[in-house]
């Protein structure tokens, strides 16, 4: 269990706070809210309480005895504030300490993530995004906004991330820490493009050939790259919930449409991840019309080509251009014993061709949709490693296997 302080500042975005309290406290979080007293104009204190079955008091005057802001500092394994103001990115960039918040903040060693929400020009001026490069110079970790809808009619970068994304990305932060695999901001500079979710392949415009694949895992990879550090293009094969906390996100439904932004987009890229389970075959004549079972009785055949191997055509696309491009497989098996998976995954990374393999054990339809994982990592050279637990740290070991491959090839 993790002591997290959620900072609310004050916008319209401050009622979405409670999605963000909510999704820690069900995460079996301890969780206190500090909220600013402009906060407390846009949401009541009383919500708060509820929500994180602990009393808010943001006034940093009162129990002087216990030095509030200290303890509370000090005893904070993680610090998220969403949404974060304009107004409080200036304040703690400055490293002024005016209220309980950013007195707390200064007074911490624990993982921070500021979720900032507010208008596009408010976002874009020059002063707010000198704020936030000193605020990632010094470690932490800011989330770029959201694009769409804001308060008014207009429309841009401004919103905040969903809140499944702020706890992503904010307990990868403390997964990352407590791997020691590396640390926010060490892997700046580098483009990740991973996929994510499973593909589904037309029967006719009703039905589809699909698979148990959520997305979460590759979600999880991606907020851990992007708490690092990395810009994150993120390909998304029908996840249902929503995405945010990257940089890009590209939506593809078949394993055809999934080959061809993989293509387009790998000579950008310093790491491939391909997260998502890819249906091994289509149906070669997908109908136009919904079949109906009064037309054709009690059977249907159905004839099945294969699907491209996006992984390897991508490895070899990689080895024929000479592109400084680390390739990372995912292989899911039913293994039954961590042995029986790494054999697997020997296996696997040889066909492949690619520079790492991420096998997981999916057993009697284990970790699809889940919030745990056990995986077995392996490299060409022979290097293994093994993480179990909740995806946000698997995908932190992930990560930290990656990124002491990518530290290795300097």
């Amino acid at each position: 269990m993790l002591n997290v302080i959620v900072g609310i500042t004050g916008g319209i975005a401050a009622y979405k706070a409670t999605a963000i309290i909510r999704g820690l406290t069900e995460a079996g979080h301890s969780v206190k809210v500090i909220p600013t007293q402009n906060a407390l104009r846009f949401i009541g204190a009383t919500t708060l309480e509820a929500l994180s079955h602990h009393t808010v008091d943001p006034d940093l005057y009162t129990d002087v005895d216990s030095v509030k802001h200290v303890a509370l500092g000090q005893e904070a394994d993680l610090i998220v504030v969403a949404p974060a103001s304009a107004a409080f990115l200036g304040r703690f960039a400055a490293g002024i300490a005016d209220d309980l918040l950013l007195n707390t903040l200064l007074a911490s060693k624990a993982p921070v993530l500021l979720a900032p929400a507010m208008h596009t020009e408010m976002w874009q001026n020059p002063a707010t995004q000198d704020n936030v490069a000193t605020l990632r110079a010094r470690g932490i970790s800011v989330l770029e906004p959201d694009s769409g809808r804001l308060t008014g009619s207009d429309s841009g970068p401004g919103r905040l991330p969903e809140a499944e994304a702020i706890v992503s990305t904010a307990l990868s932060l403390v997964e990352l820490s407590s791997v020691h695999t590396l640390a926010s901001g060490s892997l700046s500079g580098k483009h990740f493009l991973i996929s994510a979710g499973g593909t589904r392949e037309a029967i006719d415009p009703v039905r589809y050939i699909g698979n148990h694949s959520s997305g979460k895992q590759g979600l999880a990879i991606a907020h851990a790259a992007k708490a690092a550090g990395a810009r994150v293009t993120l390909v998304a094969a029908n996840i249902q919930q929503p995405v945010s906390g990257v940089d890009t996100v590209i939506n593809v439904s078949t394993a055809k449409e999934l080959a061809a932004v993989i293509d387009e987009q790998l000579g950008q890229a310093d790491v491939l991840v391909m997260t998502a389970a890819v249906a091994d075959f289509r149906v070669e004549f997908p109908q136009t019309q919904k079949i109906k079972r009064s037309d054709i009785g009690n059977s249907l055949e159905l004839k099945l080509i294969a699907n491209p191997d996006i992984l390897a055509e991508a490895v070899e696309f990689i080895e024929a251009q000479k592109l400084d491009c680390l390739t990372v497989g995912f292989a899911a098996e039913t293994a039954g014993s961590l042995e029986r998976l790494a054999s697997l995954a020997t296996m696997k990374l040889a066909s492949k061709g690619c520079d790492l393999i991420v096998a997981n054990d999916v057993t009697e339809g284990a970790v699809f949709g889940a919030d745990h994982n056990t995986v077995y990592l392996l490299d060409q050279s022979g290097e293994s490693a093994h993480a179990t637990g909740t995806k946000q740290h698997v995908a932190a070991a992930i990560v930290g296997f990656i990124a002491q491959h990518l530290a290795a090839t300097k």
